[in-house]
């Protein structure tokens, strides 16, 4: 029997693939897993077909004899196949050589064999098996699986071929179900993310997310959020764990060890605490590590959260962890920087008693806290436990130190201190060189004040401000003497104050009666360039109407000349005569007060006419007086002392006017209503003096002196008009409104004389009034 196969077909395949032939098997039953792919014609020995049958299949490894042992033969095993597949990888590694060898094999592999022979390549190189996975996937006979694409992907180092893992990744997204992929695109971007590549390994993430693959396991997601928190990019790393819930992903004890302590430092601690409770509630986890119970209890006490940072605390504590320095001090700040420092210091003593040894940081805290506190007995132990510890103390916390006792007025504690500073090597600050001083300044202790003042300038701190600070002290204390002392101390040691300070403290010498000091601090005021105002000029006057001394007013008089004030000028010559002056009182009073400015000086301005009439009717000067009165009221310097309302009320307003001011402007007014009256013939219904409770009597008793129809109320004194009429009409009224002085020995103007005195020191030496003052 001849047989006789279909040659052309056969001698196609020949070259490729070997044909397995079952002599005299004339059925079609096939090994599992093969398939016939010609027919086979059986002929006899002339030529003629005696039957015909499929045939000429490719050899199945495993299942036909491609082998022979002697004279039998026999199948060849899958794992021979397989070790000779991944040694023909392994021996020509890559390029058209491996290509043709794998091409010329007896028996062609299928997926399982090529699984198997990638899994015997050794996990070191991955080149073999790139190349041979390269030259399957051109084969008729490859399916793309999930178990040999995650074997790729777990083999590839993505240090040296992201590239490959990109492309891989690439490959199996587009298939067309690549849900079925899961182990290989998770070991995709796990291997991303282990390895570090962030970029590639977020890119992976997005597409998965994009393309509605829900897939990824929990230990993917945990080397991504790793590697975003790694890298400070919390809120990608939220993302990527919202994206975990929206999955449906279960979180294990690695992820909340990430995300509990990654929504905590990122001030989302609602968040956290509420993931943390989610933690303990689920079973298996177990408790939280020693770090998220630290990391909790740190954010919690910054954001003031004290009692849930001591609750977790506690409990931190229950579970059997050892509580760290670093929680302990964050947990002693938080409460004391809340305030609660009899808490923060139980704790303190708790963290002592369990052996943990405070940190520098929290010495100095503790120390600072309880001096800020006024407890300066406890930090000063404290400081010397610092001390011993092995601690050097920082030039903050021997500062606070030096600082709170200078506050609590503790000079021997402070000084000490000081001096300990100094010693140490540790150089003063400026806050602590002030602190020192002013409380040396309030101790009055001027020659200790002087010596550290010239060690703070040893130390290269100005020390002009600081200077005239302690003087400003001296002179708000009253303690001119002092101040003048001080003042001599800093002209020797060649520093300078301002021109302000001077000006108090010559404000001070005048108050305390030192005019022979005052001078030469005025003389040095307006050395400086400095310009006495109205307002100081005016306060220099008010002295002289006020002194009583003789000489007391000599010195004044010497104050005033060294002023060089343009009101000086204007006093002279309001006292000399018309000769000297060269025109009238009332031309010369006019001349002074349009030289005034009076958008500036305004206030200035009333000042100074009220010390000045004072003044006049000290010095019995009633003419002069009332020129300045009414050249006063002509430039609108009170506006609203004189009120005529027609028929109905006239009246006069003299409440914030000084007394002599008053007294002048008082008779100056009713020699107006008089004159009005008797030669205009208009009579009001009433005449009203609004004087306030302080002029009241003062007034009233010139007025009663007169016979007056005034009648004495509250703070006003009124007079129906036709009343006023007739009391004008009488002589000695007449005398009295036109400044022609009686005689002394009538007794009226014994009662004038007490109200308006001359300028003898006999006459003057008579007890005025108080209210004689300025009434501001």
């Amino acid at each position: 029997m001849l047989l006789r196969a279909g040659l052309p077909h056969l001698r196609r395949r020949a070259a490729a693939l070997p044909c397995s032939l079952a002599p005299r098997r004339f059925s079609s039953e096939l090994p599992p897993g093969a398939e016939w792919t010609d027919t086979v014609d059986y002929l006899d020995e002339t030529g003629e077909v005696l039957s015909s049958a499929p045939g000429a299949r490719p050899a199945v490894p495993g299942a036909d004899p491609t082998i022979l042992s002697g004279s039998s033969a026999h199948p060849l095993p899958r794992p021979a196949a397989a070790a000779r597949l991944a040694a023909l990888a392994l021996r020509l590694r890559s390029g058209p050589s491996l290509s043709a060898a794998l091409s010329a094999l007896p028996s062609p592999p299928d997926p399982a064999l090529l699984l198997l022979a990638a899994n015997s390549l050794p996990a070191s190189d991955p080149v073999p098996l790139l190349s041979l996975v390269a030259w399957a996937r051109h084969q008729p006979w490859f399916v793309p699986s999930d178990d040999l694409s995650s074997l790729v992907a777990a083999r590839l180092p993505p240090a040296t071929h992201s590239s490959d893992l990109m492309s891989l990744f690439d490959d199996t997204l587009a298939h067309p179900d690549p849900a079925s992929f899961p182990k290989t695109l998770n070991n995709v971007v796990s291997a991303l993310s282990t390895h570090g590549l962030l970029e590639p390994a977020f890119y992976c993430f997005k597409r998965l997310r994009d393309a509605g693959f829900r897939g990824l396991r929990t230990p993917t997601y945990n080397t991504l959020l790793s590697l975003l928190l790694t890298r400070g990019l919390a809120f990608k790393a939220f993302e990527v764990l919202d994206e975990m819930s929206v999955a449906g992903c279960a979180l294990d004890k690695g992820t909340y060890e990430l995300a509990v302590p990654a929504l905590a430092r990122a001030g989302r601690i609602d968040a956290s605490r509420k993931l943390f409770d989610e933690m303990r509630q689920r079973d298996g986890v177990g408790p939280a590590s020693p770090g998220v119970y630290s990391t909790m209890v740190d954010v919690l006490a910054k954001s003031g959260r004290l009692d849930a940072a001591m609750g977790m605390y506690r409990e931190m504590v229950a579970v059997g962890h050892r509580v760290s320095t670093a929680v302990s001090t964050a947990m002693v700040e938080g409460l004391v920087k809340a305030g609660k420092l009899d808490a923060g210091m139980e704790l303190w003593e708790e963290m002592r008693r369990g052996g943990l040894r405070p940190s520098f940081g929290l010495y100095t805290m503790v120390v600072e806290a309880n001096a800020r506190s006024g407890r300066l007995d406890v930090a000063a132990k404290l400081f010397g436990d610092m001390e011993k510890s092995g601690f050097f103390p920082t030039p903050a916390t021997y500062a606070c130190l030096v600082e709170m006792h200078a506050s609590a007025g503790q000079v021997d504690i402070a000084m000490r201190m000081y001096h300990s500073m100094a010693n140490a090597g540790t150089r003063p600050g400026l806050s602590t060189f002030t602190a020192l001083l002013t409380m040396l300044a309030n101790k009055r202790l001027l020659d200790l004040a002087a010596k550290v003042l010239l060690e703070m300038k040893a130390s290269g701190f100005p020390i002009e401000v600081t200077a005239s600070d302690l003087l400003m002290i001296y002179i708000k204390d009253g303690s001119t003497e002092l101040a003048l002392k001080w003042l001599r101390f800093m002209g020797s040691a060649g520093i300078r104050t301002n021109n302000f300070i001077i000006r108090q403290l010559f404000e001070s010498c005048m108050k305390m009666g030192l005019y022979d000091s005052a001078r030469p601090l005025l003389e040095t005021y307006v050395g400086a360039a400095a310009k006495v105002d109205m307002i100081l000029y005016t306060s220099i006057l008010a002295h002289l109407v006020r002194c009583q001394d003789e000489d007391g007013e000599r010195a004044i008089m010497n104050i005033l000349s060294v002023s060089r004030h343009k009101a000086h000028d204007f006093m002279c010559g309001l006292f000399t005569g018309p000769e000297q002056r060269k025109k009238p009182v009332l031309s010369f009073v006019r001349e002074f007060f349009q030289g005034i400015d009076y958008d500036n000086e305004e206030r200035a301005a009333r000042y100074f006419v009220n010390v000045l009439l004072n003044y006049l009717v000290l010095m019995g000067q009633m003419n002069r007086a009332r020129c300045v009165w009414k050249v006063a009221y002509e430039n609108k310097l009170f506006p609203k002392a004189i009120v005529f309302d027609q028929h109905i009320a006239w009246s006069l307003d003299i409440r914030n006017l000084s007394v002599g001011a008053a007294l002048v402007a008082t008779v100056h007014t009713l020699h107006r209503f008089r004159k009005r009256m008797l030669y205009y013939g208009v009579v009001p219904r009433r005449i009203k003096l609004v004087t306030g409770p302080t002029l009241k009597m003062v007034v009233a008793q010139v007025l009663a002196s007169l016979e007056s129809p005034f009648e004495v109320s509250k703070v006003v004194l009124r007079a129906p008009g036709d009343s006023v009429l007739e009391w004008f009409k009488k002589p000695i009224v007449q005398q009295f409104l036109l400044n022609e002085i009686p005689s002394k020995s009538d007794v009226l103007m014994h009662k004038l004389n007490v109200m308006f005195p001359s300028s003898a020191p006999e006459v003057r030496s008579l007890s005025l009034p108080r209210s004689l003052g300025m009434s501001r």
